[in-house]
């Protein structure tokens, strides 16, 4: 590992948070990707749309689709009609889904304490890093997520 390269060693401690996540969370149905939608979810102020949701943790619609219908299921979330167009519907969370990302925080803090002695800097430190990376991606020529 001493000569991984840097982004290398990135994405495998984020592959093992991830799978140490779905292995504390799997009993309660969640996933990675649900903890993420239910985190968006809490903290947002009024229902939200689920192409609003998938734009907010930069997701393919469909993929959130799928991460939607496991929270339902698991009576995480609810979907009703939106009240400005009744053809689509928008997506809250639920007081047990509310609970349930309480709990999730908690594992998640676990996780980068132990990985981490200093979890808040590294939170930080990765902000960071995503934040520069996200503006870089948005200003080179061609891309068409900007």
């Amino acid at each position: 590992m001493n000569s991984w390269p840097t982004g290398r060693l990135l994405s495998t401690a984020a592959r093992l948070v991830e799978h140490s996540w779905n292995a504390k969370l799997a009993d309660a149905g969640l996933t990675h990707a649900g903890v993420i939608a239910l985190d968006v979810l809490s903290r947002a102020e009024e229902p939200m749309s689920q192409a609003k949701i998938a734009q907010g943790v930069r997701v393919q619609n469909q993929t959130m689709g799928k991460t939607l219908s496991r929270l339902e299921a698991w009576a995480y979330i609810r979907r009703q009609p939106s009240p400005s167009d009744r053809r689509s519907q928008v997506v809250s969370i639920t007081d047990l889904g509310a609970q349930v990302i309480s709990e999730a925080r908690e594992v998640d803090r676990t996780i980068l304490t132990r990985a981490a002695g200093d979890g808040d800097k590294l939170r930080k430190e990765l902000q960071t890093i995503v934040h520069l990376l996200a503006i870089d991606t948005k200003q080179k020529p061609g891309n068409r997520s900007s």
